[in-house]
């Protein structure tokens, strides 16, 4: 049983460590919303951005709602990893990516009151870019970090766990028939 807290402990710290010593090299070396490093050309590279509000850039300067919310989604995955039966990793797995998101970028609004974006997705793609740019109005994602990745990876994962595994695991075998027996 121990275990199950141990797993989420390390993932979640390790996620969170990742999240903040990125978004740290990101304010330390990349000029705010001037400077990019090209990954990919054309299509990804690191900026510097700061978001007052949630995804998509929603509800500015919202810190109380954004901190609200936050202790409430902490408290149904302590609950859910409560519950959840002590051998169950993938889903122990997610619940840590979900929880290490919401601590990354709440640290980043407690500090700052703004959250470090820095992984931009784009297309230079003429054809594409048209094509977004008539259907979306964009043809970029907007810019995110790791946290906000873990987060929908462990969404992800939930996901194939409730649509593909958790089937799996409750069928369970039909008993064996005892055979008839003759009359005497």
């Amino acid at each position: 049983m121990r275990q199950k807290y141990i797993l989420f402990t390390v993932v979640t710290a390790l996620m969170v460590l990742i999240d903040q010593v990125t978004k740290i090299w990101v304010v330390n070396n990349i000029r705010y919303s001037v400077e990019s490093i090209d990954m990919i050309p054309g299509f990804l590279s690191i900026v510097h951005a700061q978001n007052r509000g949630a995804a998509f850039g929603i509800m500015q300067g919202q810190m109380w709602i954004f901190l609200v919310f936050t202790l409430v989604a902490m408290g149904v995955l302590g609950q859910m990893l409560w519950q959840l039966e002590a051998e169950e990793r993938f889903q122990n797995v997610a619940l840590a990516m979900i929880a290490s998101g919401a601590i990354g970028n709440a640290i980043d609004r407690v500090h700052k009151q703004s959250v470090t974006d820095f992984i931009r997705v784009y297309t230079d793609n003429p054809q594409v870019s048209e094509w977004l740019i008539t259907n979306f109005g964009t043809s970029e994602w907007p810019s995110f970090n790791i946290a906000d990745a873990a987060i929908v990876i462990g969404i992800v994962m939930f996901l194939i766990h409730f649509l593909f595994l958790e089937r799996d695991q409750d069928v369970e075998p039909e008993p064996p028939q005892q055979p008839l027996e003759e009359p005497s």
